[in-house]
C-alpha cells in the first residue's frame, strides 16, 4: 500500500530506505483498533465476515505481522460498509462489504453504542450510516489530489456525542499529484 500510493516514493525521495523502514515498524506496531470509554469501537476499515466477534477476538490479533489477505485483521483494515443487509464481495477485492444488521449485531454482541471507521473517501469528509450506528471519517482532504473532497476529524466530549470538523485542502506544492505513486497509480 505505501507504495502504491506514493509514500514510499516520497519517504525515499525526501530522506532514505533507513526511514522508510522506520515508517514500516511504527504501522507494524500501531493498534487495529481502539474502544472508547467502553462504547465506541474505532478501525480503520470495517467489521467482520463472523457473526460472532468479539472484542477479545480483537484483542488477540497477532499484530506483529504484515496484513493478511482475509480473515479478522484483513476484515478490520480493509472492510466496507453498504447500504443493503447482510454482506457482500468488496468492490476492491480484499476485505468485505457489509450492511447495517451486520453492525448492529456486532454493536449487540459487545455492548457497543457506535463504530467509527475510515478508509473511504466522503465528499463532506464524514458520514453516519447504518441507522446511525456507524460513521465513516475520512481525514485526507481532496485525496489523491483529484477527489475535491473535505476532510474531517471527529472528537467525543463526556457524553460521547461526536462533533464533526471538517477542513478544504491546502493549496497543493508545485508537484504533480501522485508523483511519487508507484508508475501505475501515478496521474
Amino acid at each position: 500500500m505505501t507504495k502504491i500510493y506514493g509514500f514510499e516514493g516520497e519517504i525515499k525521495h525526501k530522506f532514505d530506505n533507513t526511514v522508510l523502514t522506520l515508517f514500516h515498524e511504527c504501522f507494524c506496531a500501531l493498534p487495529l483498533a481502539a474502544c472508547l470509554e467502553s462504547k465506541i469501537f474505532i478501525v480503520h476499515g470495517g467489521l467482520s465476515s463472523d457473526d460472532d466477534v468479539r472484542l477479545d477476538d480483537v484483542r488477540k490479533i497477532n499484530r506483529a505481522m504484515e496484513p493478511p489477505d482475509s480473515g479478522l485483521m484483513c476484515d478490520l483494515l480493509w472492510s466496507d460498509p453498504q447500504a443493503m443487509p447482510g454482506r457482500s464481495p468488496s468492490k476492491r477485492g480484499v476485505g468485505l462489504s457489509f450492511g447495517p444488521d451486520v453492525t448492529q449485531r456486532f454493536l449487540q454482541l459487545n455492548d457497543l453504542s457506535l463504530v467509527v471507521r475510515s478508509h473511504e473517501v466522503r465528499d463532506n469528509g464524514y458520514e453516519i450510516e447504518h441507522d446511525g450506528n456507524l460513521i465513516t471519517v475520512f481525514s485526507a482532504p481532496n485525496y489523491c489530489d483529484a477527489m475535491g473532497n473535505k476532510g474531517a476529524f471527529i472528537t467525543f466530549g463526556p457524553d460521547l456525542k461526536p462533533k464533526f470538523t471538517t477542513y478544504d485542502a491546502a493549496p497543493h506544492p508545485p508537484i504533480r499529484p501522485m508523483a511519487y505513486a508507484s508508475p501505475t497509480f501515478a496521474l
